[in-house]
């Protein structure tokens, strides 16, 4: 029997993940919200499997995950998530040998084979994660160059605005906004919120002292 431990916000891939790992019979399965319960979760079992959504999940960047993964050594992690940037797969993955990495949208075969190759100590990278990181290398750089919408939209994430309240006052969709939200993340090579204030201040579109009143 193997313990896995959910850490994906998003309810109904948390339901779906939770039934798919459960259906095997032979694991154990839990979840957890933020990285306090993670990290109580692994003392607890050290040798779990964490399948992990990174961007919906309250790490702050790839340096906490990685420091996280080497405080619980015995742990095995699959990253399920949508658009991971290039700049974070490298890293990550060239970091440690204890992630797998699958994209969200692939194929259900593809996900159960992520699942059941870290369930026996197997890294599993899924084809297409290989050629993101593949085009990565072929690319030369070019610049981030944000439109003045998201700009504006960077900020109001900085001040701690929801999507919800950044559509409501731009009088947009919901919808609309987490499409530029993507874009923004894909532009700066980020993959969280977080990283997108620190961005923000750094610019010097807003201000510090704003930023932590």
């Amino acid at each position: 029997m193997r313990n896995f431990i959910i850490a994906d916000n998003q309810e109904l891939t948390s339901f779906a993940l939770h039934s798919l790992l459960l259906g095997d019979g032979r694991n154990s399965v839990s979840r957890v919200y933020d990285m306090h319960g993670l990290t109580q979760a692994l003392k607890e079992s050290e040798a779990s499997v964490v399948v992990l959504d990174y961007k919906l999940f309250d790490f702050s960047d790839e340096q906490q995950l990685l420091i996280v993964s080497e405080r619980f050594q015995l742990a095995t992690w699959v990253l399920i998530s949508d658009e991971l940037t290039p700049t974070f797969l490298k890293r990550v993955i060239y970091s440690s040998n204890q992630f797998s990495v699958v994209f969200k949208d692939e194929p259900m075969v593809v996900i159960a084979d992520a699942l059941k190759s870290a369930s026996v100590g197997k890294r599993y990278i899924s084809q297409r994660v290989m050629e993101v990181l593949l085009a990565r290398n072929q690319e030369p750089e070019v610049p981030a160059i944000l439109t003045s919408t998201e700009i504006e939209i960077v900020k109001a994430i900085a001040l701690g605005k929801t999507t919800k309240e950044i559509a409501a006052e731009r009088f947009s969709s919901v919808h609309t906004i987490t499409t530029h939200r993507k874009n923004i993340f894909r532009k700066l090579s980020i993959n969280t919120a977080h990283e997108a204030i620190k961005y923000a201040l750094r610019a010097g579109w807003v201000d510090s002292s704003e930023f932590y009143i």
